[in-house]
């Protein structure tokens, strides 16, 4: 379909001032990171050109880098696994629910709302150990040895404790997605499957899940991206963790630039946080794109 001068002019009317925006906040601090990246500067004195110096040095003599991009892809695997999963199957029973549906509806989406601040303030007294927390004072109760997990400061637990507390928070915006998507089913497939004998879980699987699959590659993009980027609850819930055990590559970034006031190598992991989510999304939407 070939657009008009005018509706091409009422197009532009629209999307510009959203790109115009996406550009000065988006693209615009990409490229300032880029060139910094390839400099020596505490942000105050001068800048010394290094080149890739800094880039070479975060795979072969930073031993904190490699670690922190070990724990981001752990961290988004488990985000995908939450939000995307765990809300469409949300989703699901949302839709089968005869009553009480907006309800349910809107007490799973409370903790979108409630800022990140907040949800770790109360999720560290859920896992304290002094005062006993509800998790540990629960679990203690099936086995005695439970009372004393240590879910925030045990290095193989506090990455997991973090992203379950990610996953909490967001799985309930992801599951409005696909309910929503759910809704545009039609019910002309829904019936035809009945009527050829499929049962519930069936017609889940062989009509509702592919008729969506376009919104659910989408939601696992957002997440990835999301989530490779993540910053505020890891580090409001542990701080990066004893000894960096959950610190993933935003922090990492943050604490190079601000705390040892080294701009030029905190560009540099900027940078590759941003080649990282690129290549990801890439090879992620490519696979889906074959499976098609």
């Amino acid at each position: 379909m070939k657009l008009g001068k005018h509706q091409w002019q009422t197009v532009l009317l629209f999307t510009c001032p959203a790109l115009l925006i996406y550009t000065l906040i988006v693209f615009v601090p990409i490229i300032w990171s880029s060139v910094y990246s390839i400099f020596d500067w505490n942000g105050i004195g001068s800048m010394k050109f290094v080149g890739f110096t800094n880039y070479l040095k975060l795979f072969t003599r930073d031993r904190e880098f490699l670690p922190a991009f070990r724990h981001t892809i752990i961290y988004t695997a488990a985000q995908i696994a939450l939000q995307v999963f765990v809300g469409l199957a949300l989703a699901f029973l949302l839709s089968s629910l005869p009553k009480l549906r907006t309800f349910f509806q809107t007490m799973y989406y409370v903790p979108v709302v409630i800022s990140s601040v907040a949800l770790c303030q109360i999720f560290e007294k859920l896992m304290s150990l002094q005062p006993l927390g509800l998790f540990n004072s629960i679990l203690g109760k099936i086995n005695p040895a439970w009372y004393d997990i240590k879910w925030l400061t045990d290095v193989r637990l506090c990455l997991g404790s973090a992203a379950f507390v990610e996953g909490y928070k967001y799985m309930g915006m992801y599951m409005v997605i696909f309910y929503a998507a759910l809704l545009g089913v039609p019910d002309e497939l829904v019936e035809a499957a009945k009527i050829d004998g499929a049962s519930s879980w069936d017609i889940a699987i062989h009509v509702k899940i592919p008729y969506i699959r376009n919104v659910i590659v989408a939601n696992c993009v957002l997440v990835l991206n999301g989530s490779l980027r993540a910053y505020d609850i890891p580090y409001l819930l542990t701080n990066n963790g004893p000894g960096n055990s959950a610190q993933l590559l935003a922090p990492y970034m943050y604490k190079q630039a601000f705390s040892s006031m080294k701009y030029g190598y905190g560009s540099a992991v900027a940078v590759m946080i941003v080649i990282i989510s690129l290549v990801f999304a890439t090879v992620f939407r490519r696979i889906f794109e074959r499976e098609d």
